[in-house]
């Protein structure tokens, strides 16, 4: 029953997924209009190539803030329900916050904190 059950939502799940997607390009609106496909920002036109290369440091500080953003948003269920799971919750969220720690001293270690 297992396996067939796992089939049956597996098929399920590919057909809503692809149904959603043909539902979509089917009643979307459609325009070929060039101006779409054209780059924009604030309102003016581009002046200058529009493919800059960006150096990867930025893409690396981006994502370090989004996962300690994150990590900031796991701390704060846990903060409310304290009270109610009690110690072991807490050796739980220390064990949490130094591996996060340590992540963070590994970037700070490599530069990815540095904003040249």
């Amino acid at each position: 029953m297992g396996s067939e059950a796992l089939i049956v939502f597996l098929i399920a799940g590919v057909v809503l997924v692809a149904g959603a997607n043909f539902l979509s390009n089917l009643i979307s609106p459609k325009s070929d209009n060039s101006q779409k496909r054209e780059p924009y920002e604030s309102g003016m036109e581009t002046i200058g190539p529009t493919w800059v290369q960006f150096k990867v440091g930025y893409y690396l500080f981006a994502i370090l803030f989004l996962i300690f953003d994150v990590e900031v948003a796991f701390l704060f269920p846990w903060a409310v329900v304290y009270q109610e799971v009690g110690v072991v919750a807490l050796v739980e969220i220390i064990i949490f916050l130094l591996i996060l720690g340590l992540g963070l001293v590994y970037a700070w270690k490599k530069g990815a904190l540095k904003w040249e």
